[in-house]
């Protein structure tokens, strides 16, 4: 038996989203600005140019009640895509009138539409529960909120904007 390599253990990461400002903050500090946000009842949507390597721009919709931020990545040419829809798992709550906080509790799905929905980063809830970064609650939060995505999505053909729209959340990308 293989052992697995140590899992390198961080805080829980941070968002911010201004709406005020046209601002998203993100886990390292950096503010960018925000192209669109837009509010819907069950959610919040940002559109904004990526400087990173890999993509130049990013989507969200932020869903508090789901536990959940789903995003869409338009890679640059010759980057490998790997899912179609990234989901982060966390808890996201609305601070004020204007802002939006994201706290990433580590999962992530990997949508591939029509396909599967792939659940990853379990080593790093599990590392971050050992070292205290997350309760026992905030654990089985996540998990609950993870395994109710991807039965969700099964359930409606390995889609997530079907499965959403099922609840009266309809997702609109640029």
């Amino acid at each position: 038996m293989t052992q697995a390599s140590p899992v390198h253990v961080h805080p829980p990461k941070i968002e911010l989203f201004d709406i005020a400002a046209r601002t998203n903050t993100d886990p390292k500090g950096f503010v960018r600005p925000v192209e669109i946000y837009r509010e819907e009842p069950w959610g919040l949507y940002m559109g904004r140019h990526s400087d990173h390597p890999n993509f130049h721009y990013l989507e969200s919709w932020v869903l508090p009640e789901l536990g959940l931020r789903a995003s869409k990545l338009y890679f640059n040419p010759g980057v490998t895509r790997n899912q179609d829809v990234y989901v982060d798992v966390g808890v996201f709550t609305r601070e004020s009138a204007t802002l939006w906080k994201s706290v990433d509790h580590y999962l992530d799905l990997l949508v591939r539409t029509g396909r599967e929905v792939e659940l990853v980063d379990v080593d790093e809830l599990l590392a971050a529960h050992t070292t205290g970064l997350l309760d026992t609650a905030e654990c089985q939060a996540a998990i609950a909120n993870a395994t109710a995505a991807i039965d969700g999505m099964a359930a409606h053909g390995h889609c997530m904007e079907a499965w959403l729209a099922s609840r009266g959340m309809i997702l609109t990308w640029r």
